[in-house]
């Protein structure tokens, strides 16, 4: 049996025999050379990060164009860096699903180290602070997920974490973007060192929020008298601290027990999946799809690797933003969760699956093809019609990949001002367009305020995935019961539809409130009802798709 511990340079046929293709660097010389000369911080070591990242760094290191390799910081759960990085020696085993049932297996060694970034571990808070003040660091990258940039509450109201990050000093930051400042405030102290801070995170204008979200922190801390006016004035210096914008796309589920049974029968030992306290799925292998997509705006103050020779697209803000704009809030992104929220609610776990049922595949056709792609602007490096067709015909009903609708749920409320919010307001812009002639987007919102009541379809409950506002929202909608037809929908709703910081519009006064009431009602009337409305919608509503 081989083991990700094993020694690849000597024993490397033991792993080739079973098809695991090994690096061609040398990992103990590359974490030497990392320690000295650091070049790339990652915060968040989940298995995006692992599947797609750590596989740019790999191509790099195994073209010598880079010489240092990733560190990874995790600030959310300790098991993560215990459990799996450290366990394994920093490596994992990168498993890429093809659509005709193949898997493309490669051993991963290009993390340099892995850190528990959290005032409660001493020796990471401090470890991470030295890196952050070497001269050498050129970028630190993140994938944390919409609400780990989140200082304000749903009222639009900062946290009270938030107000003790600013009224505190930055040795005592407990949100992420406190984590964060405070180590830009140890690199300005230690030179007012360049570096570029590069969110991949799956969200439209990623750099922006991050750059925003810090600033919050770092000008509490200048009003505060905490720190001097030239910390502030060094972060708006793009010359000093850049915050590129960028586009990502990976589909990177869970990992996949039919994976990990896969690589036990081929003679790969380490196939545990581990479950953390935190809730973490995490594995020693990570299991993605072939299709990838990676836009980095080129704004790097301390150089950068030369990620183009890894595939990833370097481009001016536009560009990137316009791939952004496609992606997230038209061609793929609107179309995965509308498959979430009706999945969850009739009971499939499988996306693929999904994909297969002929009314969810006409819902995210008339989604994409009639409502998403006449307002999206074309990247010119991307084209979105190919890119929604490729979605539809080869990424999504990829059988190999054991994506569920479960885990594409989690956190709708923070990802719905993007998905849909963005193509919403395109409609209200253009006067040649009427929002209220949108029938598909409200559906899939009334569909989610459907969704938080925790029934399904059938009338049983189910286990809602994790939202940070799903406990006030659902208290909104907990009453309700099926079959009720003498409520008064339009009151009952107001509190979720009215909420701008959700619907990034106010839905009433474009007229979508009312359709998304109606739509509702209908969801209500009973078990069976989601089913029979979305039918309905599909057959009497579709646009003509070419």
């Amino acid at each position: 049996m081989v083991k990700l511990a094993d020694n690849y340079q000597i024993d490397n046929n033991e792993f080739t025999k079973i098809g695991i293709k090994v690096p061609s660097y040398n990992q103990d010389k590359m974490k030497e050379q990392t320690a000295k000369e650091p070049l790339w911080v990652h915060f968040g070591g989940g298995n995006l990060f692992r599947a797609f990242h750590a596989m740019i760094a790999q191509k790099l290191l195994n073209k010598g164009e880079m010489k240092s390799g990733v560190i990874v910081a995790e600030s959310y759960d300790d098991e993560v860096i215990s459990k799996v990085y450290k366990k394994y020696n920093d490596r994992h085993l990168s498993v890429v699903m093809n659509a005709d049932g193949s898997l493309d297996e490669e051993l991963v060694t290009s993390v340099a180290d892995a850190i528990y970034y959290s005032k409660t571990n001493p020796d990471g808070w401090e470890k991470l602070a030295k890196i952050f003040e070497n001269p050498s660091l050129q970028l630190a990258t993140f994938a944390f997920t919409e609400k780990g940039y989140k200082l304000n509450d749903a009222d639009g109201n900062l946290t009270a974490a938030a107000k003790s990050d600013m009224d505190n000093d930055p040795e005592k930051a407990s949100t992420n973007m406190g984590a964060v400042a405070r180590l830009l405030y140890h690199r300005y102290l230690a030179g007012q060192y360049p570096i570029a801070m590069v969110s991949t995170d799956n969200f439209s204008q990623n750099g922006l929020e991050l750059e925003t979200e810090v600033m919050k922190i770092a000008n509490g801390w200048q009003q505060n008298g905490i720190v001097e006016d030239d910390f502030i004035d060094y972060l708006k210096d793009r010359k000093k601290v850049s915050f590129p914008w960028t586009m990502i796309d990976r589909i990177t589920p869970n990992p996949s027990t039919t994976v990990a049974e896969e690589l036990k029968e081929q003679g790969f030992e380490d196939d545990e999946i581990i479950h953390t306290s935190k809730h973490t799925n995490i594995a020693p292998f990570t299991n993605t799809e072939e299709t990838h997509y990676l836009v980095i705006e080129d704004d790097f103050p301390n150089g950068r690797p030369k990620f183009e020779d890894a595939g990833v697209i370097m481009a001016d803000r536009k560009t990137v933003n316009d791939a952004d704009q496609m992606k997230v809030t038209a061609c793929l992104n609107p179309l995965h969760t509308s498959l979430a929220i009706l999945g969850c609610l009739l009971g499939f776990t499988s996306i693929a699956t999904e994909v297969q049922d002929p009314d969810l595949k006409k819902e995210i056709m008339n989604l994409g093809y009639g409502e998403d792609l006449p307002v999206v602007k074309d990247p010119k490096i991307i084209n979105p019609k190919k890119f929604i067709d490729e979605l539809v015909t080869k990424r999504l009903p990829n059988k190999n990949i054991p994506d569920t609708p479960q885990r594409i749920a989690s956190d709708t409320s923070q990802k719905i001002p993007i998905r849909y919010g963005v193509t919403i307001k395109h409609y209200v812009d253009n006067p040649d367009l009427d929002p209220k002639n949108l029938r598909f987007i409200p559906f899939i919102i009334a569909a989610w305020c459907r969704y938080l009541m925790g029934i399904d379809d059938n009338g049983d409950e189910f286990q809602t995935s994790p939202d940070p506002l799903y406990d006030g929202l659902h208290q909104v909608v907990a009453s309700v019961k099926l079959g009720t037809t003498d409520i008064d929908v339009s009151a009952l709703l107001k509190p979720i539809l009215s909420n701008q910081e959700i619907f990034a519009n106010d839905l009433y006064a474009i007229g979508l409130a009312p359709i998304i009431e109606n739509d509702f009602k209908k969801l209500i009337a009973g078990p069976g009802a989601v089913r029979k409305e979305l039918h309905d919608l599909v057959e009497n509503h579709s646009y003509e798709l070419n």
